[in-house]
């Protein structure tokens, strides 16, 4: 009876530790799935982020070469003028 009593046991043990490991493994692939959706969605902001950049970036780009073209505006009409005025000042020494 001893012995009956000791396989009983050791096949309940058995069964208990089947449903633990079946409960754990199950929980673990939720976790790993949960963790997968954070990253996904955190990369998704990272993208979001990355493209509002560029978008800046191209936005600066167009806005500094508007600039440089009115700087060259700029600096030929103020060429422009300093020959006027060396003409002028010419013109007063003779």
């Amino acid at each position: 009876m001893t012995i009956e009593v000791g396989i009983l046991i050791a096949a309940f043990g058995l069964v208990i530790s089947y449903q633990v490991y079946q409960l754990n493994r199950t929980k673990s692939v939720k976790d790993d799935g949960q963790e997968r959706a954070e990253l996904k969605v955190e990369l998704g902001y990272i993208r979001r982020g990355v493209d509002n950049i560029l978008l800046d970036l191209k936005a600066k780009e167009i806005q500094l070469n508007d600039h440089s073209e009115r700087i060259t505006r700029v600096e030929e009409s103020a060429k422009q003028a300093h020959r006027r005025l060396d003409t002028i000042e010419n013109k007063g020494d003779a």
